[in-house]
């Protein structure tokens, strides 16, 4: 079932924007320090379309793509004059670019039950056709250090007009982790409930960078895009298309 259905959506936009928001200079630095200073960028895992919009402030081009139709809408009112597509982000046909961007985990997530390594390095091969000779693929993921030593983790959430109850699990020996999330959100005086299950796949940031390698990139792991640094658990990739 796709994940980030309305509500969910909704709150993730409301409450959780922050992390696009605080990693956008940082990526915007990290595109223009390797050449790619405008020219369109493809958004994997776009969400609400908060990073789309910053693109379009620097003057790039966006396509973005996300699984989740509720996340398309918003991200359709939020960067107008990007343009979007509802797919998986691992089947989605690429265009000819000059960056390709995933932010904020989207490779781990399986909302398409097919995602694994070998799914991703088909990816990665598909990007490395897409972008122009120099052109940058920048990603983020959560490794296997993002299971919780102790479980299950829980948290409680609360926005203005919302909050969240998360469980979360984890299985150390095949690289697994479960969000349980129970949204409630206002409408009107009452508060409507609903629940999604997000399982990820975990994946080691060099391990990644080993398979862009082979696929014909230059790529290393990061601790951060720029000042922003990533939260435990979470590692990225810079990979550069290597000239022909």
């Amino acid at each position: 079932m796709p994940g980030y259905r309305e509500d969910l959506a909704y709150i993730h936009d409301a409450g959780f924007r922050d992390y696009a928001l605080h990693a956008a200079p940082g990526l915007l630095e990290i595109l223009r320090k390797n050449g790619v200073t405008d020219g369109l960028v493809v958004d994997l895992g776009c969400g609400s379309g908060r990073w789309a919009a910053e693109l379009n402030r620097a003057r790039y081009r966006v396509f973005g793509v996300d699984q989740s139709a509720a996340m398309i809408r918003l991200a359709r009112k939020i960067a107008p004059d990007s343009t979007f597509k509802i797919a998986s982000l691992l089947r989605t046909g690429l265009p000819s670019c000059d960056a390709i961007t995933s932010i904020g985990e989207c490779l781990n997530y399986c909302f398409d039950e097919k995602n694994s390594r070998t799914e991703l390095i088909d990816l990665f091969k598909r990007a490395h056709r897409a972008l122009r000779p120099g052109g940058v693929l920048l990603f983020d993921v959560a490794e296997p250090a993002r299971i919780p030593r102790s479980m299950p983790q829980t948290k409680w959430i609360e926005g203005r007009d919302w909050s969240l109850f998360v469980s979360i699990t984890g299985d150390r020996a095949h690289h697994t982790l479960q969000r349980e999330i129970v949204c409630f959100r206002k409408k009107g005086k009452l508060y409507r409930r609903s629940q999604e299950t997000h399982n990820l796949r975990l994946y080691r940031a060099n391990d990644l960078a080993r398979g862009l390698a082979q696929c014909g990139f230059s790529a290393r792991r990061i601790s951060g895009y720029g000042d922003f640094q990533f939260p435990p658990g979470i590692a990225g990739v810079l990979a550069i298309r290597k000239p022909l």
